[in-house]
């Protein structure tokens, strides 16, 4: 059987052979939407540019995986970049990076550059809750999913137990006796904000306490939006006498809150980070390891890479890296 051309992709697309070699150019001149349906199109038939087809045949790696995140502003990101490099290093690969900042659109421009600098790999931390656009597979490219699990796709993904940790911290602040807690989390259509969610709500119906819609707040990005929305719960007539956090940037902006108003708040959050041990106030944080999450992710991308692991042609797979809880001023209580 003949491998599939220009032609072919332009016939599947429904567009003409110059539109659809312009597109996957990545030409300015080709429309967003009519490039991704040919792009749809070249993984649909298998297609491959002719150079890349050409180093296939004669068993050449390009040596490259690409790592596409959300936000590079956020040091959890950085760390599992790290994890992945070492991994990579140890394997003779390197790696490139993109950032999306949680656009959609913006990620799917990205994986296509990069399947056209004929990457090996691709590790993404995805934005958006459908992922079919990330279906490289057809064109060679093995794809893994980091920190959120796959939507419309076939995928191996590594997670944190994001359900698991929020519920052991929240109720960390229940035995100490509080009753009222509140959630600073993240936006409910995020998987990692769901998760935590879930295991606050969990917790709270665990212990014979009712959710109260009063005390919840979600999508807060910086740390001056969390702050703002803690002062919110705070002015309360009957304001919350904990907070469980959903990131450390909610965990700081309850911080700042709280020191602001002198409030008698017990404080949980998911993220350790650094000088949590020096604000002096006793903090409840879920931990976990970012650099192992890169690691489990750069191990999964290279199993599907080497044919003689057995991994290649296996179901997906999804890995859980663990948390634990640490305490900070001293263990909280009423």
């Amino acid at each position: 059987m003949n491998a599939p051309t220009v032609r072919d992709v332009a016939l599947r697309a429904g567009v003409s052979p110059m539109t659809a070699s312009r597109a996957l150019q990545l030409s300015s001149k080709v429309a967003a939407d009519t490039r991704a349906r040919v792009f749809a199109a070249a993984a649909e038939l298998g297609y491959r540019p002719n150079e890349l087809a050409r180093n296939l045949r004669l068993g050449r790696s390009t040596g490259l995986i690409g790592l596409v995140v959300t936000n590079l502003a956020n040091p959890f990101y950085s760390q599992v970049a790290l994890g992945i490099e070492a991994v990579a290093r140890e394997h003779g690969l390197k790696v490139i990076l993109g950032n999306t900042a949680e656009d959609v659109e913006r990620e799917r421009r990205l994986v296509e550059e990069f399947a056209l600098r004929r990457i090996d790999g691709l590790i993404v931390v995805p934005a958006g809750g459908d992922h079919s656009h990330l279906a490289l597979q057809k064109l060679g490219v093995p794809v893994v999913l980091a920190a959120r699990p796959p939507s419309n796709l076939a995928a191996d993904c590594v997670l944190v137990d994001d359900f698991g940790g929020a519920r052991e911290a929240t109720m960390r602040l229940i035995t100490g006796g509080r009753r009222r807690a509140g959630f600073l989390g993240l936006p409910a259509a995020a998987w990692t904000g769901s998760e935590r969610f879930r295991g606050f709500c969990v917790a709270l119906n665990e212990a014979g306490i009712a959710v109260d819609e009063r005390y919840v707040r979600r999508g807060q990005r910086t740390i001056e939006d969390a702050e703002k929305a803690c002062r919110e719960l705070l002015a309360l007539v009957e304001p919350p006498d904990a907070l469980f956090c959903a990131n450390s940037r909610n965990t700081l902006g309850a911080f700042r809150a709280i020191r602001a108003t002198g409030a008698d708040v017990e404080l949980a959050g998911f993220d350790d980070f650094e000088l949590a041990d020096v604000l002096g106030v006793p903090l409840i944080l879920v931990a976990y390891d970012p650099e192992e999450l890169g690691r489990e992710a750069a191990r999964l991308l290279i199993g599907r890479l080497d044919a003689k692991s057995g991994a290649a042609e296996s179901p997906p797979r999804r890995l859980v890296v663990p948390t634990t809880i640490r305490t900070y001023g001293g263990t909280p209580s009423r």
